[in-house]
């Protein structure tokens, strides 16, 4: 995702007065230029930079949707829509069987020794954004037993 296509979208929801959408787009600009400004990229935002953010972002609106009460169903709509709009801004995720043919065809030296702390340490840093850190234990498991 690129961060100049996020100042656009927020731009277009501004002028379209649509305020929920702005907010939540609005809260992403914010959160990537944080991160761009502690990493010393203010200038140069990459888009692997905000591919990183949007995931942490929308991994934090699903624990708010996760963590609301039910008896606050007006909070709930109001995380949901965050949520969805995050998620459209979101890179793809892997699913179980790519995981898993990818882990086979890279690594496969490294399963042989079927030690999952070691298997883990060499995969994450090669997937970290592209698939969800549950299903990589879940395949690593199930690939170690």
């Amino acid at each position: 995702m690129e961060y100049e296509k996020l100042r656009a979208d927020m731009i277009k929801a501004m002028k379209a007065k649509d305020k929920p959408r702005k907010e939540a787009i609005s809260s992403l600009v914010s959160a990537v230029k944080k991160v761009a400004i502690d990493e010393g990229n203010r200038d140069d935002i990459s888009a692997d930079l905000v591919d990183r953010v949007v995931l942490k972002e929308l991994k934090t609106a699903k624990e708010q949707i996760d963590s609301c009460p039910d008896s606050r169903e007006d909070l709930k709509d109001e995380y949901q829509f965050r949520y969805d709009v995050i998620n459209e801004y979101a890179p793809k995720q892997m699913s179980q069987e790519e995981v898993e043919a990818y882990i086979k065809e890279k690594f496969a030296d490294v399963i042989a020794t079927g030690n999952k702390g070691k298997i883990m340490k060499n995969v994450m840093p090669e997937m970290k954004g592209k698939a969800d850190g549950k299903v990589i234990n879940q395949v690593v498991t199930k690939l170690c037993s």
